[in-house]
């Protein structure tokens, strides 16, 4: 524990005891400060007092703040749809609204947790949250990924991503009519300049992105498109539809509120699904391609769609 001693000023007499925490620039939150308080760990001239004690002259507040607990990545029964495995890699098809790997605020309930269970160890090359994972897909993407059970098969995997040697194809639904039945985006990509959770095209300190699409079908204001990846990098997909005025159904972060709806149909999430991945397996050298369809949601507003033409 790190001992933080704070003394009481005269000129805030009167405060609540919590209120003062907060503000005695230690780096407590009220919450925080209520917590402390709550736990023993806020006293006042050696006595512990309650969140609400107003301060009176001659009180000195001693509080002991403990040093933060690390996280720790716990093993969790989750189902997990496995299309292939063996002792160097695991092919799953990762459902919409799971995220892939631990990290602040979300320790739970990852694909990351899942495969700690079902195998017990994967590669240690990303780091303790992130173990066996070579490529992600966004929380709220459902589709094929590949994990990587040891260093060695990760150290080939990561090879084959980064040269974009392997094959990446996408189902999604787009807001808009496509005059084209096909075509190429190549737009580089880099960190939004104000939102740093966002990407952004740029001309500029951005990374060369390429996406060719092609038009499944059309509709009355949206489109199945079938997208290729010819490279690899963050919100690729959804950054480039919208750039090309074609956002994806559901994408609220760069369609707009707009996005959330379609032809009068809620759409929950974006309408994006790794449908194809083709690798060469580490070991064997052999070219492996697993497919899994679009999911129920998405197949769903597809007859909508059909349905509404």
């Amino acid at each position: 524990m790190a001992q933080k001693p704070v003394s009481l000023l005269p000129a805030i007499t009167g405060m609540r005891l919590d209120v003062f925490l907060a503000g005695s620039g230690i780096g407590l939150t009220r919450s925080h400060a209520r917590k402390l308080i709550d736990d023993g760990l806020a006293v006042i001239s050696g006595r512990p007092r309650k969140a609400n004690y107003r301060l009176r002259p001659g009180d000195v507040v001693d509080v002991t703040v403990p040093e933060p607990e690390e996280p720790q990545v716990v093993p969790e029964d989750i189902p997990l749809d496995v299309l292939y495995e063996d002792e160097d890699i695991v092919v799953v098809n990762k459902p919409a609204g799971m995220v892939v790997h631990p990290a602040a605020g979300n320790y739970s309930g990852t694909l990351v947790n899942a495969l700690l269970f079902k195998y017990g160890s994967l590669s240690s090359v990303g780091g303790k949250f992130r173990p066996g994972i070579v490529h992600r897909l966004d929380k709220d993407t459902s589709g094929v990924m590949v994990v990587a059970r040891n260093d060695r098969a990760h150290h080939n995997l990561a090879r084959q991503f980064k040269a974009h040697t392997n094959i990446r194809e996408y189902e999604a639904i787009a807001i808009g009519t496509f005059r084209d039945a096909e075509g190429t985006v190549a737009v580089a990509i880099g960190r939004h300049v104000t939102d740093r959770k966002k990407m952004s095209p740029v001309t500029f300190q951005g990374k060369n992105a390429m996406t060719h699409y092609r038009v499944i079908e059309n509709f009355k204001g949206a489109a199945h498109v079938r997208l290729r990846l010819a490279t690899g990098r963050t919100h690729q997909v959804r950054v480039h539809m919208a750039h090309i005025g074609h956002p994806l159904a559901g994408d609220r972060v760069y369609g707009g509120p707009g996005a959330a709806k379609l032809l009068g149909m809620h759409i929950p999430r974006q309408m994006l699904h790794a449908a194809l991945l083709g690798i060469i397996h580490p070991s064997t050298g052999k070219y492996m391609q697993f497919e899994k369809e679009a999911p129920e949601d998405m197949a769903r507003v597809l007859q909508f769609l059909r349905n509404a033409f």
